[in-house]
């Protein structure tokens, strides 16, 4: 598939009776490497929108209206609000048994100096890792990207979320009002709202790079992350883009 990049992790050594022990490679990598592409194309729906980078746009929009209105997220929009740029992924898949994965696509829009937003470009996430983690989950995520750094390293066409030129991510669970009581030094922050168990699961280590072929694909061939993004040189008529930009906070 087009698109799809994964970062494997140092793997961990865990002690079981006394004896250190690494999990087997080439099997392994080969099932999650499947898994996390599965995952980037099971994101494909029914409904108004004919193209999957319109459908993405949609369902994004659907996510962003309902987590911003979710009481149990109430650092969200105080965050969303002041960010340089806001990623959403309406749907990551991860699954592991000791070796795990995740992955799903997502839409980024920037902050002009303005006030307005952007267009959507189209990325992935995905990542690997292994260690101690067992069990599944389907989330809906949304991050707030609050730095100048933390844009830079998006644009830069492939970036690690807590590792690229020292960009931190801070993961905020339910219930965390992030207007008192926090130390807000993170260049980005996410809220993943999930169904199903995991044990384990961080987005430390986790892949974000563009879809070049759904940028082009609504925008024009020409078009790149930066064209929509900060020059603002690809514009699209699409309905599910222009409904995507009418709810941001």
């Amino acid at each position: 598939m087009n698109g799809v990049f994964l970062w494997l992790t140092r793997p961990k050594f865990d002690i079981i009776h006394g004896h250190s022990y690494h999990m087997p490679m080439n099997r392994t990598r080969i099932l999650l490497i499947a898994f996390v592409m599965l995952s980037l194309g099971s994101c494909r729906s029914t409904g108004e929108f004919g193209s999957e980078p319109e459908q993405l746009a949609d369902k994004s929009r659907i996510t962003l209206q309902s987590m911003l209105a979710d009481e149990q997220y109430p650092g969200l929009l105080n965050l969303a609000t002041r960010a340089k740029a806001i990623i959403i992924a309406p749907n990551i898949l991860q699954a592991a048994f000791f070796f795990g994965g995740r992955g799903g696509n997502a839409v980024m829009l920037s902050r002009g100096p303005d006030g307005k937003w952007s267009p959507p470009a189209f990325y992935t996430i995905g990542g690997l890792s292994w260690g101690l983690q067992i069990g599944g989950q389907s989330s809906e995520l949304v991050i707030a990207v609050m730095t100048e750094k933390g844009m830079h390293a998006i644009m830069s066409r492939e970036a690690t979320l807590g590792a690229n030129a020292g960009v931190a991510i801070g993961e905020l669970g339910k219930g965390v009002n992030a207007s008192t009581g926090m130390d807000l030094k993170a260049d980005m922050y996410a809220f993943a709202r999930s169904e199903g168990l995991f044990v384990g699961i961080s987005l430390e280590g986790s892949v974000i790079a563009p879809r070049e072929t759904w940028n082009q694909q609504l925008y024009g061939e020409s078009a790149t992350p930066k064209s929509v993004l900060v020059d603002h040189t690809a514009s699209s008529q699409s309905k599910a883009v222009a409904d995507l930009i009418a709810v941001m906070p």
